[in-house]
């Protein structure tokens, strides 16, 4: 691949919000490019990152002086650092009256967002920006298949600067444990957090049961409660809700579990090649998860905040993904084959049936082409932009 930086489809976006507002934040997970985005954004800000300690005691012991120091046009990186900025930033803009004033970055979800939403409400834009999409990537890459990209993952220092997972992810993980986890929850035992992030990646795709997982660990649902509020608070996971709008007490009501990278989920279940994933108990949940992400990131790099939900009931029907628009429901089974079966039509059939709602139908195979089979959409793993988002 070339090493030539790839152009994130949010930019234009994002420049058109930093006009309207006096502070833009994009929030996403550790090395997702946040930082080299918020640079390619606006090359002649003051970049400031405020990982590095001499910045973060000054932003901390005297936020005044420090705004009044370095003042507007400055990316403020890893925000969530020094959080004691975020009043001062809301006097400073208050009194300036400019838009376009500074970029924030964080790569801790909740904690952020709860801190700006008490000191910046209405005066900054958020963005979430996620590692690169298929569509970002646009196939200048020599992978061929799915299977590549889901074990290799999307985070941009393995395309643009060709690092091999085997060498990302071990450093990835640990910084990830050893530090993030410690800001958000003091965490003592982190070889069991480490085991625990395993047993997430193990149940990709299924519905959360915190029992079998606290079992598993020897601990209690309140810590697999709070880990997990860990998980999705560093953006390593989220959790899919269940779907039951005006349906029956029969409809399950608990979310199920993904990764926001399969190439974390990959390392983590021990994956180390496109071979390993073929021959994977995961390799079918690892592909819908893989699918879920990459229509999420096409909502997220429109600014759309994503509908998505399951449908399951108690026997057994089920859905894989609602996509909720203005008018219609997109239902969604997502296979890993390459062949189609008719039994992947069964819950599609089911549920537009059970619907009152205009419903749309579509099967994500992982095979390349896209057609109609039966009133059904049949769209391969390379061409979701047939599921347009909006």
């Amino acid at each position: 691949m070339s090493k030539a930086i790839i152009t994130r489809k949010m930019l234009s976006i994002a420049g058109h919000l930093l006009k309207k507002y006096p502070i833009l934040t994009i929030t996403g997970p550790r090395q997702s490019g946040k930082s080299t985005f918020a640079k390619m954004l606006k090359p002649n800000f003051h970049y400031i990152n405020l990982e590095d300690l001499d910045y973060r005691r000054f932003a901390m012991n005297d936020p005044k002086g420090f705004i009044e120091r370095y003042g507007n046009n400055v990316i403020l990186d890893e925000v969530q650092n020094a959080p004691q900025l975020l009043s001062q930033l809301q006097v400073h803009v208050d009194a300036t009256g400019k838009n376009g004033s500074f970029i924030l970055t964080g790569s801790q979800n909740f904690q952020l967002f709860e801190k700006i939403s008490q000191s910046l409400a209405g005066r900054t834009a958020l963005c979430t920006l996620l590692p690169f999409s298929l569509e970002e990537l646009n196939f200048n890459t020599t992978v061929k298949t799915w299977e590549e990209l889901c074990w290799k993952g999307m985070y941009p220092r393995l395309h643009h600067q060709k690092i091999k997972p085997e060498l990302f992810y071990p450093d990835y993980i640990t910084t990830y444990i050893e530090r993030d986890t410690r800001q958000i929850m003091n965490i003592k035992d982190l070889a069991l957090f480490r085991r625990f992030m395993s047993l997430c990646a193990g149940r990709i795709g299924q519905i959360l049961n915190m029992n079998d997982i606290s079992n598993n660990l020897g601990v209690d649902n309140k810590t697999v409660r709070q880990w997990l509020g860990v998980l999705e608070s560093s953006y390593i996971i989220y959790l899919l809700p269940p779907f039951h709008n005006n349906f029956n007490k029969r409809v399950l009501k608990t979310s199920k579990l993904y990764f926001y990278d399969t190439g974390v989920a990959s390392f983590l279940l021990g994956i180390r090649n496109s071979i390993d994933l073929k021959n994977h108990f995961a390799r079918g949940a690892l592909y819908e998860n893989f699918i879920i992400t990459e229509l999420m990131k096409n909502c997220f790099n429109k600014r759309v905040q994503p509908e998505f939900y399951y449908f399951r009931d108690s026997n057994g029907n089920e859905v894989d993904l609602l996509i909720e628009q203005a008018g219609f429901t997109h239902a969604l089974e997502i296979k890993s084959a390459k062949t189609l079966n008719d039994s992947f039509f069964k819950g599609l059939n089911y549920y537009k049936n059970l619907s009152t709602k205009k419903t749309r139908t579509s099967c994500v195979f992982g095979g390349n082409d896209a057609y109609v089979y039966k009133g059904h959409h049949v769209i391969g793993w390379n061409k979701l932009e047939e599921i347009a988002v909006k």
